[in-house]
This record gives C-alpha cells, sequence and structure tokens, in this order.
C-alpha cells in the first residue's frame, strides 16, 4: 500500500536518529536548559537574521497554536483568522477551549487578503456595542495555508502594517514552513517571516523531527514568564534536549532546507503527472499538498492501492481529496502512484 496521506507518516531525518543514538546514555540537564537546546536556539537566530529573537520548543503543532495565542491574547479577546484557517477547522475548538473565540474572514485560496482583515477592523471598532463583543486580539495566518498555497512577500507585509495600526500581533504557523521555504514559486525567506511577524513557528514534525516544533518571538516580545506558561499547559518536556538536539541538527549545514526540497519535487512530478492524464484539480497548490477532484468510483478504486486523505465532499458523485508528499518520499513511490493513475 503506497502512503500520501500526510507529510508525517515517516520517523525522523537519519542525521536526527544517528545523533541521538549518540547521545542516547549521556546525561543532559532536563526542561530545555541544555547546550543542544541553546546551539538551536542561536542557529535559529542567525537563519532569521535576527539577534533579539527569542526561541521556545514544543512538541507539537496544535498544543504550539493553542499556548501562543492563549500567551498573547488577553482574557476578553479573540483570534482572527481566515476561515479555513487550522485553528478555525482542524484543530477540534482547542482555542476556544481556552476561552477566546476564533473570529473568521472570508479565505481566497486559503490566504488573508489584508482588505478583509482591515474591514473586520473597521467595523469592529465603528461599532457602538463593541464593548459586548469579543474584541479582536491577534492575527493568526499559516504558511503554506491549508490549502497549501502561499502568501507573497507583500502580502504579509500589508498584513503586518495592518497589524501594527491596530496593535495585534501577528502569528504564523509555519507547520510546513520548510516547504514553503523550499519552493521556487514563494518570494518569501526566513529572515522576512522575522521581519514582518510577531511571533511564529518553524515546524519540525512535519519536516524531518519525530516531532517538535521551535516558536520564534521576532521582536524581543516573548510573553511574560512563558516558560511557566507552557507548564501550566503540561507541555513543558521534561527531556527537554529531545527536541533541541532535533532542531539544532535540522539548522546544521542547512539540512532544514535541503531536505524539504524533495517534497516539493516528489509533489511537481506527480502535479505534472496528474495533469497529463486528465485529473482535476481543486486548488492549484504549488508546495506539496495536491487537492485532487475524484470521481466516487474512481477514489474506491485507487484507495486499494494508495492511501490519501478525504478533503470535502464536491458533490453526490465527487470528492476532494489531498496527496501530500514529504521529506521522506521515495522516487520509487511517486512513480507507482503516477503508474496507477
Amino acid at each position: 500500500m503506497l502512503s500520501f496521506v500526510n507529510d508525517y507518516s515517516e520517523g525522523a531525518h537519519e542525521k536526527i536518529l544517528q545523533k541521538l543514538l549518540e547521545i542516547n546514555k549521556t546525561p543532559m540537564p532536563g526542561y530545555g536548559v541544555d547546550s543542544y537546546s541553546s546551539s538551536a536556539k542561536q542557529k535559529i537566530r542567525d537563519a532569521c537574521n535576527c539577534p533579539e529573537a527569542e526561541v521556545f520548543f514544543l512538541i507539537g503543532g496544535t498544543q504550539t497554536n493553542q499556548i501562543v495565542i492563549n500567551a498573547l491574547t488577553a482574557q476578553y479577546q479573540g483570534v482572527v483568522a481566515v476561515d479555513t484557517g487550522h485553528i478555525a477547522v482542524h484543530e477540534a475548538g482547542a482555542i476556544e477551549f481556552t476561552g477566546h473565540k476564533v473570529l473568521t474572514v472570508p479565505s481566497h485560496e486559503g490566504k488573508m487578503a489584508p482588505e478583509d482583515l482591515s474591514k473586520l477592523l473597521t467595523t469592529f471598532y465603528n461599532d457602538a456595542n463593541r464593548e459586548h463583543m469579543v474584541y479582536p486580539g491577534m492575527v493568526y495566518i499559516s504558511h503554506p495555508t491549508e490549502y497549501g498555497t502561499l502568501y507573497t512577500r507583500q502580502e504579509l507585509k500589508d498584513l503586518y502594517a495592518i497589524c501594527s495600526q491596530y496593535h495585534m500581533p501577528l502569528y504564523l504557523d509555519g507547520a510546513r514552513l520548510g516547504y514553503a521555504l523550499a519552493c521556487p514559486q514563494s518570494d518569501l525567506t526566513l529572515q522576512d517571516i522575522a521581519a514582518y511577524t510577531d511571533a511564529f513557528y518553524i515546524g519540525g514534525t512535519k519536516c524531518g523531527a519525530l516531532f517538535g516544533e521551535a516558536v520564534v518571538f521576532t521582536k524581543h516580545n516573548a510573553p511574560k514568564h512563558f516558560s511557566t506558561q507552557i507548564k501550566q499547559h503540561g507541555a513543558l518536556l521534561a527531556k527537554g534536549w529531545l527536541l533541541g538536539l532535533q532542531f539544532d541538527t535540522l539548522f546544521t549545514d542547512n539540512l532544514y532546507l535541503e531536505i524539504s526540497k524533495n517534497a516539493i519535487a516528489s509533489a511537481h512530478q506527480l502535479r505534472e503527472a496528474f495533469r497529463a492524464k486528465g485529473y482535476r484539480f481543486y486548488i492549484d497548490s504549488p508546495t506539496n499538498q495536491l487537492f485532487i477532484v475524484l470521481e466516487n468510483s474512481q477514489m474506491e478504486s485507487l484507495s486499494e492501492s494508495v492511501q490519501f486523505s478525504f478533503w470535502e465532499q464536491l458533490d453526490e458523485n465527487h470528492t476532494v481529496v489531498r496527496f501530500a508528499t514529504s521529506w521522506a518520499t521515495s522516487k520509487a513511490d511517486v512513480q507507482k502512484l503516477i503508474e496507477l493513475l
């Protein structure tokens, strides 16, 4: 059975596993105060060209989003996201669970339009009854988006300018950030993201690590006692060096970007094959997620040999499915899938 169901099916890059094996019986300080975590933080600051950045390591994406959003918003505030955003759709109400409503604006192929954000904020502050409403306290976007699409540098700058005007932090979910940075169509660099956000995270779980996400507060603006808040959420890993070592390895010799290129190259090969064989694209994503419209009979037939993700029911005869490639996708599996189409 071929697997294109997601980009976190495999374990971790061999260099990470080798490094873990090398230090396996070496005693380490706990809770992220070890030398590997310190080294990883400095390498991330250097990669972002952001010496004032404050870096924290967490375990998974939903945990990271929940803790960062909860820490950056006041009790009476919500977070603005597009209606297809991960926190609005696929996080089981984790943000609302902490008391912060997700306030949505329309999605444009997964992206937030600056004019929609501006309209929401203008409407809110012109409303005489706003004291009875949820205040928009921060903005959440992801890059790539939930549909694998990419923000341009100008779009990010425009969103950041609006957020700055209203004194709201802009937070970028980078669960698949490696794949965005490796995509030739992207004009956004890691340095741009550090410059035009207040916080973001570098995804490891989907990009070569066993698990882990690196949260970066870009303006020396980490919430007060953020490590304590992480622990309050039950998310402070005692064996913190497991996170630090992985990111230290990923940010040595540009490994994070180099291994992410495989996902983009594999997706490109599949994209061309789908197109050549007459398949219909639901959305034309340039990254590692391919959204294809299948007749239900096609879907059932293909699922006998290939694992892929259900995305949404398009109509009674057609379903949107997702094929995802990763840093570990093999050329042989890509070729086998092409032959099956």
